[in-house]
This record gives C-alpha cells, sequence and structure tokens, in this order.
C-alpha cells in the first residue's frame, strides 16, 4: 500500500491536531520563551545603537570632535580646524554651584560654556521661550539642579568669584549623551561668561571641545582620520558622528550579547521542555501510531504526519514569540524611563528577529527528532509495550540530522557573535552543565537500584521510582539541577553587584573629594580643613591628566583594536607623581625612587595594566601630558587597592619629571559626616575655584547603575529559570502514564493518596538534595565568570542569601513537582488499565 503524500499527511495530522493540541502546550510554551526573550533583547539592543548611530550628529554636537584636557587649543590649530567647515568651542569641567540667597547649599553642577554658534545639530531647548546665546551674566540651569537647590528663573548662582542670574531651566541638551558620565547636573553659561568664573586656571581639570559642521556630502571618519595624521602630536581626543558615543555603544553592544547568550541558554534549556514534552504526546498517541503501523503506514508516513504536526506548533509559537520580542522593547523602553541613553520608537529590526526565529526553529528541530526517531522507527508491537518496555535510542538518519543541526546552530551564535571565545565559552559551559547533568542521572538510577531496600515503605517506593524502566530520572536530574542552578547563580550575581557598592566601598571610602586646589596653597588648604574639623584624615595628589600613546616598541594608534582590559588606553586618564609609594598600593615588583631622584623619567604601573600590555620593569612607556610626549621607563609595579574609593592612579611619575609643569592638586578628607557642610563652605569661602565631591553622590550615581544591571540581568535570566521549571513540568508529564499505572496498582493494594504524595515528596526531595551541593559550586562559577570576566567587578556574593534562594529554590521545585503529580491522584483504575 503506497503510503499519503504530504498533502494527506497534512489533512491527517491536522485532524489529529485539533482533537489534541493540549498536548503540546509544553511544547508551544517553551519555544514561545525563548524566541520571544532572544527577539526582545536583540530587538531592544538593536534599537538603541542604531538610534545612537542615527543620532550621530545631535549626540556628539558636530560631524567632528576634538576634545583636550586641562588646556585649549592654540589659535592656529583653531583656524586649522576652522577652515574645514563651521566651527562651535566649548569648555566643560566640575564647579560649585552657590546660591546667594540665605539658607541654600552649594552643591557641585558641570559647567559647561558655550559660543555663539552651539549647537551644530539639534536644538537647545527650554522649559520657557526660545533658547538664544547667553549675556555674560546669565545661566541656564538642568531640571535635576532646579530641583536639588530650589532655585528658580531669576535666583541668583555663584560660579567660582562671579555670579549669575538663572535665565531658564533646560527642557533638552542635544549633546548630552556625547558628554559622558557626568557626577551632578548642567548649568549652562557663555563662554565669556565661564571665563568670568576664575575657574580656568594652569592646572585646572576642564576638557574644551571643538565640534565642526563639515560641508554636504564630506566624509566624517576620512576627515577624522586626516586630523589624526596631521595633529598626531598633539594628543587629542576624536570622535566622528558614526562614533558619537562609543562607551554607551560598547556597553549595550557588550550587554546585549550577554543577554542575548542567556536569552539562548534559556532556549536550550527549554529545548529540554520541548523533547519531554514531545515524547510524553507521542507517548499518548502511541495507539493511534500503531494502528496506523498495522494498517500499512510506513516510517516515512509517521515521521510527515507527525513533523507536520510538530512543526506547525513550533511555527506557531515562534511567530507568537517574534511577535512579542518586537512588540516588547518600546514596553520596556517606557518602564525603564531615564535609564536608558536614548528612547527609540518603535521598529522591526529584521536581523534580530530572523536570529531568533532561526534559533527557536533550529532548537525545536533538535530536540523534537528524538522521540519522532523512536516513534517512526519502532515497530507496533514495540510501540505498545513502550509503557513496560521503553526504548530510548534513535536510528542513525536522526543522529545525523541533529548533529547537523546543532552545528549550525553553533555556527550562528558564533558567526553572529561579537566575541565568539566568549559565545563559545558561554554554550560550551551550557553544553557541558547538561552533560554532566545527564550523566549524574543515569547515576543516579544505577546506583539507587544496587542499594539494599529500606525497611520504611515509602522510603523504599520513592527510592524505586528513580529506576524502572521508563523512569524519567535523568530528566527530573537535569530540570531540577537546572532549576537550582540558575537561582544560585541569580543570587551570586545580584549580591555580588549589591557588595560592590553597598559593603565595600561605604567601609573603605573618604567623605569629601576636593578638586583643582592650588597647587601652591596646599598648606593653606590643610589649614582650612583642619580649623573646621581637627580629626580630619587628609590625602593630597598632585592631579594631571595624561594620554598612553606608546608601551614597549607598539604605538597605541597603530592598534587595530584596544586589547581586552586595556581601558586606560582609551583617552586621558588620571596621572601623578609622587616621592613615596602612594596610599592604597603594594610595591610588587621592582623599586621604588629616592625620595631626591633626578634623572630621567621614571613611571610605577598598575601590576594589572602591565600583565594587560605585556610589559614589565625596565621596559619603556610614553606618556603625553598637556600634548607634551615624555618617554618614561617603568621602574616598578604596583598591586593598586581600587576598592578604596581614595585616589588609585594607573601612572605615577618620579617628581622631578612633572614637579615643573602647570598642574593643580586633588584632595581627599576622611571626617566625621557631622562636620562635612562646615568643610565644604569654608573650603569654597576660601578657595572659589575648588569642586567638593561628595563620596555618597558618587556612590549613589554607580548604585543605580549597578542597580540597572542587576535588574537587567535579573529579568533574562528568569526566563532560563522558567525554562527550567518547563524541563520539570516536561519530565513529570512524560512518566506521567507510567506513574498512573503504578499509582493505581498501589492504591489498588491499599495505599492512600497521602502516602502516594508522600513518597513522590521522598523522591523530588532526595534528588533536590543530592543536586544541592552540585547546584551551588555550578552557579556560583557561572556567577563569578559573569562578575570578574565580564563586568570586571569584585567577587563578593552573600553566601547567607545565596543558601536562602538555594533552599527556597529547592522548595519551589519540589512544590511544582508536588502539584504536578497531584493528577496522578485523581486516576481510575478502569481508565489507566485500557491504556495498556
Amino acid at each position: 500500500m503506497n503510503g499519503p503524500g504530504w498533502r494527506a499527511s497534512w489533512r491527517i495530522a491536522r485532524r489529529d491536531l485539533h482533537r489534541g493540541f493540549r498536548g503540546l502546550r509544553l511544547l508551544f510554551i517553551c519555544l514561545f520563551l525563548g524566541v520571544a526573550t532572544l527577539a526582545a533583547i536583540g530587538s531592544l539592543t538593536a534599537a538603541i545603537t542604531q538610534e545612537i548611530a542615527a543620532r550621530g550628529q545631535v549626540i556628539l554636537g558636530g560631524d567632528v570632535e576634538v576634545a583636550l584636557t586641562q588646556r585649549e587649543a592654540a589659535a592656529p590649530d583653531k583656524r586649522a580646524l576652522a577652515r574645514l567647515g563651521a566651527l562651535s568651542e566649548s569648555i566643560r569641567m566640575r564647579a560649585m554651584a552657590q546660591p546667594l540667597a540665605a539658607g541654600g547649599s552649594p552643591i557641585l553642577v558641570e559647567l559647561k560654556g558655550v559660543d555663539t554658534a552651539y549647537p551644530l545639530y539639534g536644538a537647545l531647548t527650554l522649559e520657557r521661550g526660545r533658547y538664544a546665546p547667553l549675556p555674560p551674566d546669565h545661566v541656564i540651569v538642568g531640571p535635576a539642579l532646579v530641583e536639588r537647590m530650589g532655585v528658580k528663573p531669576g535666583d541668583r548662582l555663584r560660579f567660582g568669584s562671579a555670579s549669575f542670574t538663572v535665565a531658564a531651566i533646560i527642557a533638552d541638551e542635544p549633546d548630552r549623551l556625547g558628554e559622558g558620565f557626568t557626577l551632578g547636573p548642567v548649568a549652562i553659561v557663555s563662554m565669556g561668561g565661564l571665563r568670568r568664573t576664575g575657574l580656568i586656571q594652569p592646572g585646572s581639570l576642564y576638557e574644551s571641545k571643538y565640534r565642526l559642521r563639515l560641508p554636504a556630502g564630506e566624509d566624517a571618519s576620512a576627515v577624522r582620520k586626516s586630523l589624526e595624521t596631521r595633529f598626531s602630536a598633539q594628543s587629542w581626543e576624536y570622535k566622528d558622528r558614526d562614533r558619537a558615543a562609543p562607551g554607551a555603544n560598547r556597553f549595550f553592544d557588550r550587554m546585549g550579547q550577554f543577554l542575548a547568550l542567556i536569552g539562548l541558554a534559556a532556549l536550550v534549556i527549554a529545548g529540554i521542555g520541548v523533547g519531554n514534552g514531545v515524547g510524553s504526546y507521542l507517548a499518548q498517541k502511541r495507539g493511534g501510531i500503531a494502528i496506523l503501523k498495522v494498517l500499512g503506514a510506513s516510517a516515512a508516513d509517521i515521521e510527515r504526519i507527525y513533523l507536520l504536526q510538530l512543526g506547525a506548533v513550533a511555527l506557531l509559537a515562534v511567530s507568537c514569540g517574534l511577535v512579542a520580542g518586537a512588540l516588547l522593547p518600546p514596553v520596556l523602553v517606557v518602564l525603564a524611563g531615564d535609564m536608558l541613553p536614548v528612547a527609540p520608537g518603535f521598529r522591526l529590526h529584521p536581523l534580530p528577529l530572523a536570529t531568533s526565529a532561526l534559533y527557536g526553529l533550529l532548537i525545536g528541530f533538535i530536540f523534537i527528532l528524538p522521540p519522532l526517531s523512536r516513534a517512526r522507527t519502532l515497530p507496533a508491537a514495540a510501540i505498545l509495550r513502550g509503557l513496560v518496555d521503553p526504548r530510548l535510542g534513535m536510528d542513525r538518519r536522526a543522529g545525523i540530522r541533529i548533529a547537523l543541526a546543532a552545528t549550525l546552530l553553533v555556527a550562528l551564535a558564533l558567526g553572529t557573535a561579537r566575541d565568539p571565545l566568549f559565545s563559545a565559552a558561554v554554550l560550551g559551559a551550557t553544553a557541558g552543565v547538561l552533560i554532566l547533568l545527564l550523566g549524574l542521572g543515569a547515576g543516579i538510577g544505577r546506583i539507587a537500584s544496587a542499594l539494599p531496600r529500606p525497611r520504611r515503605p515509602l522510603l523504599r517506593l520513592a527510592i524505586a521510582n528513580l529506576y524502572p524502566p521508563g523512569a524519567q530520572t535523568a530528566a527530573l536530574v537535569v530540570a531540577l539541577g537546572l532549576a537550582l542552578t540558575l537561582f544560585v547563580t541569580l543570587a551570586a550575581v545580584e549580591t555580588s553587584l549589591d557588595a560592590e557598592i553597598r559593603r565595600t566601598v561605604p567601609q573603605t571610602a573618604p567623605n569629601l573629594f576636593v578638586l583643582d586646589i592650588p597647587a601652591a596653597q596646599q598648606d593653606r588648604f590643610r589649614a582650612a580643613v583642619a580649623a573646621q574639623a581637627p580629626t580630619a584624615r587628609l590625602n593630597v595628589v598632585p592631579a594631571l591628566r595624561g594620554t598612553i600613546t606608546a608601551y614597549g616598541d607598539q604605538r597605541v594608534a597603530d592598534l587595530e583594536s584596544i586589547p581586552d582590559g586595556a581601558w586606560f588606553l582609551r583617552g586621558e586618564r588620571g596621572v601623578t607623581y609622587s616621592a613615596n609609594l602612594p596610599e592604597g598600593s603594594d610595591l610588587v615588583a621592582g623599586k621604588w625612587w629616592p625620595a631626591d631622584y633626578a634623572g630621567p623619567p621614571l613611571i610605577s604601573l598598575d601590576a594589572e595594566a602591565a600583565e594587560t600590555l605585556g610589559v614589565g620593569v625596565g621596559d619603556s612607556m610614553t606618556v603625553s601630558i598637556l600634548g607634551r610626549e615624555i618617554d618614561a621607563r617603568i621602574a616598578s609595579l604596583r598591586k593598586v587597592n581600587w576598592d578604596t574609593m581614595g585616589f588609585n592612579y594607573v601612572l605615577v611619575f618620579s617628581p622631578d619629571t612633572l614637579s615643573a609643569a602647570p598642574h593643580s592638586l586633588a584632595a581627599t578628607i576622611a571626617l566625621p559626616s557631622a562636620r562635612e557642610g562646615a568643610v565644604t563652605r569654608a573650603l569654597l569661602a576660601s578657595f572659589p575655584a575648588v569642586s567638593v565631591i561628595e563620596v555618597g553622590e558618587v556612590i549613589g550615581q554607580v548604585s543605580a547603575i549597578l542597580g540597572q544591571m542587576s535588574r537587567a540581568i535579573v529579568a533574562a535570566a528568569s526566563v532560563a529559570i522558567l525554562a527550567g521549571i518547563a524541563v520539570l513540568v516536561g519530565a513529570i508529564a512524560a512518566s506521567r502514564q507510567a506513574r498512573g499505572y503504578d499509582s493505581v496498582i498501589l492504591k489498588t493494594l491499599g495505599a492512600t493518596r497521602a502516602q502516594l504524595l508522600g513518597a513522590q515528596a521522598l523522591e523530588y526531595g532526595l534528588l533536590a538534595g543530592l543536586l544541592a551541593l552540585l547546584a551551588l559550586g555550578l552557579g556560583t562559577s557561572a556567577a563569578w565568570y559573569v562578575i570578574v570576566q565580564v563586568f570586571d567587578f569584585g567577587w563578593a556574593p552573600d553566601w547567607g542569601r545565596i543558601l536562602a534562594t538555594l533552599s527556597a529554590g529547592a522548595l519551589l521545585t519540589l512544590g511544582i513537582g508536588l502539584i504536578g503529580s497531584l493528577p496522578l491522584l485523581a486516576v481510575r483504575p478502569a481508565s489507566a488499565l485500557r491504556q495498556l
């Protein structure tokens, strides 16, 4: 008899699917969750990065930007830049805003001086009225400054030695994202107004920016590269409209990749649930499959019918997941509010959607094939004996197909990854954990069968359930192990992020940072602090800015990309000099120079930075400071204790090298909290140009950023937990028929419902107890990798919360297992026996 073709197979599959879709809900839910998560993460990341790219000119404030610190460009250089297009100049620095009205407290702000050409792109909008170039005695302020100081238009503020009238409140600063991280609200004055303040002095910490609006059709990237070559000796920093916010792009690329890999791991985990669900569904259909085979249906016919049926459900799940993933980003943008740097509108992003769909289809195909292969190849008699004599193998053709699909899945993951090695590590770790859990499940079954039978009936029954033919022990071990591992991972990640600020920093941090102290007035500064807080502990250091331009024989400009971990090569960084080993540092290699050293320039380098660059004691390093390149030799390596929140510098020079350069001083002050306000007021009265930073504000901002990261990781990983729960439900469903038959026999022999449920509880409890230690090790290892290797934070988990989370997770999974077992108690003997 010739089997039905594809059309007839679809007709049979559709009719059967109409009657039995309920059994495929697990297949639908697992694929839907995984695809929706991947599509949402990919779409949101693409929306943010594309929005940043599309608004590059507005975010940057020009087509090309040239920036330099602690100095302004020379007049000939400005004229050279102006010949390329319309030029706008601005200066940005930290300053203290002091209300002239009685009762107000000074706060730190980002003071920005702009010329009459600002902004070249976009519009600076005000809450009331239209922006026009400011008179020298007017200032416009951000809403955050209004909220914190309670000022309004018409009020008077003092910056440095000059007073200003608040002219308006800023509604939107077009280049806010391009300005980078700020420690305070913004205030904008004219360039003439900024010079009135007296804040710009030799050695002051400020940043000058020169933005160009190029003629139409001009290639911004080519102009930037030309400037880099022409002014290579100036140690300027360059950006163009195509990379207006490189830091934000790097962060969202890496965060998006990390979250996408979490989603992919969740989809792989959900695939096990798919396999369990499909196996359970086909077990329910084994009578119909056997009848079709008896009537002459071939293995190919069976495969077509059920592949069409399962494929239809998988396509529906993937399609619904794509719709949800496409619609979620606008919702997430609204919920995130000001946490995101830009607010992209709704737009479909084909590449992440197509990638997510392909992931979902491949995962579905890989985990559908094994149970379908068994249904296709087993003879009718073996199918009918499946309850008491299950056969778990699959034919060679199915194995080859699975291997090809898995290879394509890995190739897709690595081909679309920004960092293939990182992606390979995540996928390899996920596969390793699954193999480990599957092997452990098989081992538990063998060990349970070899154990002596306990005298207590319920315990004996619980152990006996671990090894009979068709037992789902391996699937239960995978489900419970994954769920518990994910619970531990989330707890360790979250508590380490919390500890990064809440536990480590407050214990060691000073109360105040003070910047822009005149270098010649250190004694007067110390006296001003001592007059208000005699017990205060000060650490005063010279403060300069410098750019590493070469190390060893390698010019930084010649690098194709910055090495991983070499963040200090990106732009200018803090530089200091010291006669003695700085506070918060431990010498680990080389020798410190004598206090009276006078000779060729020497550098002490952070040991981690030296390892990243592959340099050591005796190697050369070139640093550009104030436009002058200084060739120095590495004299020592230091271990820097970054968590002290003090002045920790990657580069420390010998004093004779930089002591004559124009610079200011910076200080940390540790004092009783009650004296902070008095010290701040005294310093501003004596030194109007200094900036006083409250460490509590810094901690608050960093805590907010870490909190956002933590919530994003928890939200994405929660899908993986749901997938693990789905695997547990699928494992229970796959064994429901066999367990239903066992429960009928036991009830016939006099077992009560409480005893049956107690045996189930003991079985799941034994598995959870055995897996708890393994989950603790796997989960903390995964969390350590995320915290230390991916985000480069300190490893400081709260073990109490981790153990509590592990216990709660074990109870939750135990509860889900018992709830899934409740239908077994209601099975009627006649219906169970008729299925044999």
